[in-house]
């Protein structure tokens, strides 16, 4: 176990409040970890904070008090294949936790103290010159759109309800463009993709069983169908822990895709872009607390 680690808490993130973060200082000066806390208020700052720790430290211990989009912030930090990172659930879906099967707060705290870590892989998106890692997925079409259209306000206040009003607009406004997907030499048209390096999506529902973070492959659900159909019939389907598949959809397995047009992309909840993009796995990035 190290002896010294940094926290990087997200004040905004969906149940922080600061008797969670004092009682993450309290546990972590009880084992005698020395801890540093840093508290942020944009994802960006848990960037810059974790890169200017990797720069100082040769193998640093950086716990991310957050949810996914803090864990994201962190990571794209990083200096691939020196850093171990531990997640506590401080957010609104906590996707990464629910993939380790992290119960609560006390539960994140006592694998951290356990020290038990495994190597994981990462996902690269590349859009020009500008490069953006993501540990659980990418999303390229309406789920984006959907995530791109989440406001603030709605999500302090409707946590998860925020993006079920998002989809709704985008129900509204729908197209029925495709995109060309490009893989090991093999040609896709999608209206959606959705690049999964982990099995879970927005929470508890299983979108790509056979993904894992502890796999260098992504599992890729294609979405071929156009009409809003297909989609009310995918949420349906994501209830049952079976994953995407059947009339309109497709999965595949790859380690890079190119990936055509202009639809909005999402990487672990946030948006960031618009495509075109290339998205690679990139074996052993970092250790995981598991």
């Amino acid at each position: 176990m190290h002896g010294t680690c940094s926290v990087i808490i997200n004040r905004l993130s969906g149940t922080f409040s600061q008797r969670k973060a004092d009682q993450v200082q309290s546990f972590l000066d009880s084992t005698g970890m020395e801890p540093r806390l840093f508290f942020i208020d944009n994802l960006e700052d848990a960037t810059i904070i974790s890169r200017r720790i990797c720069a100082e430290n040769e193998n640093p211990l950086i716990i991310a008090g957050g949810g996914d989009g803090t864990v994201n912030g962190v990571l794209n930090g990083l200096t691939p294949g020196t850093a171990t990172i531990a997640v506590l659930p401080l957010g609104t879906s906590n996707v990464l936790t629910k993939e380790l099967s992290i119960l609560s707060l006390e539960d994140a705290l006592q694998r951290i103290a356990r020290g038990r870590t495994k190597s994981i892989s990462a996902g690269l998106i590349e859009k020009d010159t500008s490069r953006r890692y993501f540990l659980l997925m990418a999303g390229v079409g309406f789920d984006a759109s959907v995530v791109q259209g989440v406001q603030i306000r709605e999500k302090r206040l409707l946590g998860k309800g925020a993006y079920m009003l998002s989809a709704v607009r985008g129900m509204i406004r729908w197209e029925t463009d495709l995109m060309e997907v490009v893989s090991d030499g093999s040609t896709r048209y999608c209206h959606s993709l959705i690049v999964c390096n982990s099995s879970k999506y927005a929470g508890t529902c299983m979108i790509a069983p056979e993904a894992s973070i502890f796999e260098p492959v992504f599992e890729v659900v294609c979405i071929h169908g156009m009409k809003r159909a297909c989609y009310l019939r995918a949420a349906a389907m994501l209830l049952t822990g079976k994953g995407l598949r059947g009339a309109g959809m497709s999965t595949f397995r790859a380690g890079t895709l190119t990936v055509s047009g202009s639809k909005p992309v999402q990487i672990d909840g946030d948006y960031i872009c618009r495509a075109p993009v290339k998205i690679t796995v990139v074996p052993d990035f970092v250790r995981l607390t598991v």
